[in-house]
C-alpha cells in the first residue's frame, strides 16, 4: 500500500510540480500554483460527521475533474475513497493512503495533475507518454 514517500515521488515526477506547505503547515503538491493533492487529516467536524466510520490512518486529499468522478470513485471503492460534508459539492476526494495500491495512487495523481495543469503542459505530458 502507498506511503507519503510514494505520494511525494509520484507528484514531484510530474512536470512543473512543486511541494509547498498548506496553510495548516502540511505537505501539498501544486502544478503552476494550482493544488492537486495534499495531506488532509480529519478535523473535529469531520470526526463528528463520520463517527465510528472515521478512518485512523494517513489521509490524502486529491482534486478530481468533477463531482461525477468523485461519486464514481466513492461508489467503486468505499474502503479506499471517502468524503466528508466539508467537501460536499466540491470536486475533491479523500483517500485512505494506507489502503490504496501504489499503481492506483499514481493513476489518481496523474489524473488530478492533468486536470489542474495548464492545457499546453498537460498536452505535452500526454503526447510524451504515448
Amino acid at each position: 500500500m502507498a506511503t507519503w514517500d510514494d505520494v511525494r515521488r509520484i507528484a514531484l515526477a510530474l512536470p512543473a510540480t512543486t511541494e509547498r506547505s498548506t496553510r495548516d503547515g502540511l505537505p501539498g503538491w501544486r502544478v503552476k500554483d494550482k493544488a492537486f493533492t495534499w495531506e488532509r487529516p480529519l478535523r473535529r467536524a469531520d470526526l463528528e460527521a463520520l463517527g465510528a466510520a472515521a478512518p485512523q490512518g494517513p489521509i490524502l486529499g486529491v482534486r478530481v475533474p468533477d463531482v461525477g468522478v468523485k461519486e464514481a470513485l466513492l461508489a467503486d471503492d468505499p474502503d479506499v475513497y471517502f468524503t466528508t460534508p466539508h467537501f460536499d459539492g466540491y470536486p475533491a476526494i479523500l483517500v485512505r493512503l494506507d489502503r490504496i495500491p501504489v499503481p492506483e495512487l499514481e493513476e489518481l495523481l496523474v489524473e488530478a495533475w492533468l486536470d489542474r495543469a495548464p492545457k499546453r503542459l498537460a498536452k505535452e505530458y500526454v503526447d510524451a507518454s504515448e
